[in-house]
């Protein structure tokens, strides 16, 4: 991702550290405004609603910041819409402020669905937004991946689009997914298969010293293939699953059996592989977006880390 969101917290900074000081307002026309009054010469930023100098508290400055966001941006304009350094990086910078840890639920739900009734019915609009939104908030390479306001936006958008639109079984199916398996939530339970054809489910995997390291993979995929690598070159996980500290259960998710046989040899000892022929994927059980995906579980498989990167999870084992 080559935005950030830095100009648009020192802007905010800026109108929040403003108390309403008449004759600073008087003699400085705020950086908003101006823009918006450029807009007809030439669109190369985007248009921040002008915060009413009548707010001087920075909970009230920014409520109105994210509720009024995007009312000044002309959704039917497909040249601003394709224009990614003022539509992409006002949406980034709109996300940021949603997800800085102060946001209540409430201004955020509000906020989203202003901005989503803004597209909805402006077809090439819509398709970049949610697009925008699918590549930045859903895909776990984003910087800004965030599966909770992921899942608010899904919600959003069942809200305010019509009943007959064809999109809404999409968003219903991934919000399902994005609701699964959760921390705290206890993971799905589903059969997978050994190599001996022994039969085992998640929930009879035994577990040492109540860590178990659940991880769907396919040894034909690239990123899998260089994660399988890189852990089994870890010398640390190697002696955690040797002296019992950890278990390591490997799941073979894409149905081909021959391809996953040839593989079986590179797989690191100790660990327990199997497959589950496609029931993961074909019952979604779990949200396979992107493989690898690993979960960190206790003994009771109760979710501790969900979809997390390798180096999260090492991190987290203390390995």
């Amino acid at each position: 991702m080559r935005h950030f969101f830095l100009g648009i917290l020192l802007m905010v900074l800026c109108q929040i550290s403003c108390r309403g000081n008449k004759q600073h307002n008087s003699d400085e026309k705020s950086f908003s405004q101006k823009q918006i009054e450029q807009k007809g010469m030439s669109q190369s930023s985007f248009p921040f609603p002008e915060i009413p100098a009548t707010l001087t508290e920075p909970e009230a400055r920014k409520s109105y910041l994210l509720t009024h966001y995007w009312e000044q941006f002309d959704f039917a304009d497909t040249t601003l819409v394709n224009n990614r350094d003022v539509t992409e990086q006002g949406f980034v910078n709109f996300i940021a402020l949603l997800a800085d840890g102060t946001t209540p639920e409430e201004l955020t739900r509000e906020s989203l669905e202003n901005w989503c009734a803004g597209f909805v019915g402006k077809d090439y609009a819509c398709r970049v937004l949610t697009k925008t939104a699918d590549d930045y908030l859903y895909n776990p390479n984003s910087p800004f991946y965030n599966e909770g306001l992921y899942g608010l936006y899904l919600e959003t958008m069942l809200g305010v689009l019509p009943q007959t639109d064809a999109m809404r079984s999409t968003y219903r199916f991934k919000l399902e997914l994005v609701k699964r398996n959760n921390v705290g939530d206890k993971a799905t339970d589903f059969t997978y298969y050994q190599p001996d054809g022994t039969r085992r489910t998640l929930a009879t995997t035994s577990v040492k010293n109540d860590r178990l390291l659940l991880m769907f993979y396919d040894p034909e995929c690239e990123s899998c293939h260089e994660v399988l690598l890189q852990m089994a070159a870890d010398t640390a996980l190697t002696e955690a699953v040797q002296t019992g500290k950890l278990s390591v259960l490997a799941v073979y998710t894409e149905g081909n059996d021959e391809a996953w046989r040839k593989a079986l040899s590179d797989m690191p000892k100790g660990w327990t592989v199997g497959t589950d022929h496609e029931a993961v994927k074909t019952g979604a059980l779990y949200d396979l977006k992107a493989m690898p995906s690993l979960y960190l579980l206790d003994g009771q498989k109760t979710v501790l880390l969900k979809d997390a990167a390798y180096e999260k999870i090492r991190a987290t084992l203390a390995l």
